[in-house]
C-alpha cells in the first residue's frame, strides 16, 4: 500500500513538471531524476525528434559516452539491427524492452554487443514520445547486464510516454526566440565521410555556433550532421531526394539543413547548408505542434494562403459551415481570435524576429533573405 502511495505521488510530480512549460533540457533533467524512483536504471538515452522526419535532434546521454552518438546513428538508419526506433514508432504501444525484442537474446543486437556489453549494460527499454500520432521524442532506460525491465516498468513507461510527449511540444511553442545575431545567410559546412569536420563559411560558423555550445576547434559537428550523413549513406538515397532535417537552434528559432556528396580535393566528403526554413516548410510542424488535425492543418495551410472560408470550401470539398467548425476548434488550440491572428501564431517563428528588424519583403512575399 505504502508502494502504491509513493508511485502514485511520484507520478503526480512527473505530470506536473511536464505541465510547467519547461525547456527541453530543464523537463529532460527534472523527468530523469524523479523516473529513476519509479524505474531503477543505470544509464539512459533523451532525444527530442523534427516530427516530420523522425530523426533525433539534440541527444543526452547518462552515463554512455558521448563519443558513441554517431555510432548509435549509424546503428539506426543504416544497419541492421532489432528494437530500432524506426521500427517502434509502428508500433501501437510505442514501448519495448530489448529482450522482449529479442526473445530473451540480447546477444543478438549489434548495439549490445558493441556498445552496451563493453559498458557493462543489460536491457534496454525505449519508448516513443508521440501525442496525437505524432511523434516529438526518444527515451530509452539501460539496465545492468542480467537485470530486466518487468512488465510493470513497461507499462507505466507507456502510462506517462504522451505526457511527456506532450511536455516537449509544449516547450518549443512556448520556448523564446532571441532577436539579436541572427545568422540569416545560407551557411555551408563541409564533413568527411567520417563525420568529421573540413571547413565551413563564415555564416556556417555562426549557424554552427547557435546549434551547439562553442568550441575553440571543431573537432566534433552536432548529431544531426551525422544523421543527415547516414541518410545519404543509405543505397536508395539519390540524388534527386536528397536528406532535410529541421532543428531548433539553442537560440529558440528554427534551422532546415541539406546534405549532399560531393568530391573535394579528390576526396568524398558531405556538404551542409543550413538555412531558415521558409513559412511553407516550417509551417507543418508548427501545426502539428499545436495539435491541429490533418484537415485542420490542411484548412490553416489555405488561410495563410489568403483563401476565403468559401473558397476553401470549395478547395476542400466540404460545406461552409465544417470549414467554420473547423476554424473554430483551431483558433481554440492555437488560441488565435482571427483568421490573421492564426497567420501571426503558426508563422511567428520566422515572421517576428524579421518584422521587428524591419527586414525587406522579397517577390515571394516574404522577407527575404
Amino acid at each position: 500500500m505504502k508502494r502504491e502511495a509513493a508511485l502514485k505521488s511520484l507520478t503526480g510530480a512527473i505530470i506536473a513538471i511536464c505541465r510547467s512549460g519547461l525547456p527541453a533540457d530543464e523537463l529532460r533533467d527534472r523527468v530523469l531524476s524523479r523516473l529513476r524512483r519509479a524505474v531503477p536504471f543505470d544509464a539512459a538515452f533523451w532525444a527530442t525528434v523534427d516530427p516530420a522526419t523522425l530523426l533525433f535532434t539534440r541527444p543526452h546521454q547518462q552515463e554512455i559516452p558521448a563519443e558513441t552518438i554517431p555510432y548509435f546513428v549509424r546503428n539506426e538508419f543504416l544497419d541492421e539491427d532489432v528494437n530500432k526506433w524506426t521500427a517502434l514508432v509502428q508500433d501501437r504501444w510505442g514501448v519495448r524492452t530489448l529482450a522482449d525484442a529479442t526473445g530473451g537474446a540480447v546477444q543478438d543486437s549489434m548495439r549490445y554487443r558493441d556498445i552496451f556489453r563493453p559498458l557493462g549494460l543489460g536491457d534496454e527499454l525505449r519508448a516513443v514520445l508521440r501525442v496525437g500520432g505524432v511523434c516529438w521524442g526518444y527515451m530509452c532506460l539501460h539496465r545492468g547486464a542480467g537485470a530486466e525491465f518487468s512488465t510493470g516498468e513497461v507499462h507505466y513507461i507507456q502510462r506517462i510516454a504522451p505526457h511527456l510527449a506532450e511536455a516537449i511540444r509544449t516547450g518549443l511553442l512556448a520556448s523564446p526566440v532571441e532577436l539579436t545575431q541572427l545568422a540569416d545567410a545560407p551557411g555551408l559546412v563541409l564533413m568527411a565521410a567520417d563525420g568529421s569536420f573540413i571547413s565551413t563559411t563564415a555564416a556556417g560558423e555562426r549557424w554552427l555556433d547557435e546549434l551547439g555550445p562553442v568550441r575553440p576547434e571543431r573537432d566534433s559537428l552536432p548529431v544531426e550532421f551525422h544523421a543527415l550523413a547516414a541518410r545519404l549513406g543509405r543505397p536508395d538515397t539519390e540524388q534527386a531526394a536528397l536528406p532535410r532535417l529541421r532543428v531548433r537552434t539553442r537560440t529558440g528559432r528554427w534551422a532546415v539543413l541539406h546534405g549532399s556528396r560531393l568530391t573535394t580535393g579528390g576526396t568524398p566528403a558531405i556538404a551542409v547548408i543550413i538555412e531558415a526554413p521558409s513559412p511553407s516548410e516550417l509551417a507543418p510542424v508548427l501545426m502539428m505542434a499545436y495539435g491541429l488535425t490533418r484537415q485542420e492543418q490542411a484548412i490553416t495551410g489555405l488561410v495563410c494562403r489568403g483563401l476565403s472560408t468559401r473558397d476553401i470550401a470549395g478547395r476542400l470539398h466540404i460545406t461552409v459551415n465544417t470549414v467554420q467548425d473547423h476554424l473554430k476548434s483551431i483558433f481554440d488550440k492555437t488560441g488565435a481570435r482571427s483568421r490573421r491572428g492564426l497567420v501571426a501564431a503558426i508563422l511567428q517563428e520566422q515572421y517576428l524576429p524579421r518584422a521587428v528588424t524591419g527586414q525587406p519583403i522579397g517577390p515571394s512575399g516574404f522577407f527575404t533573405r
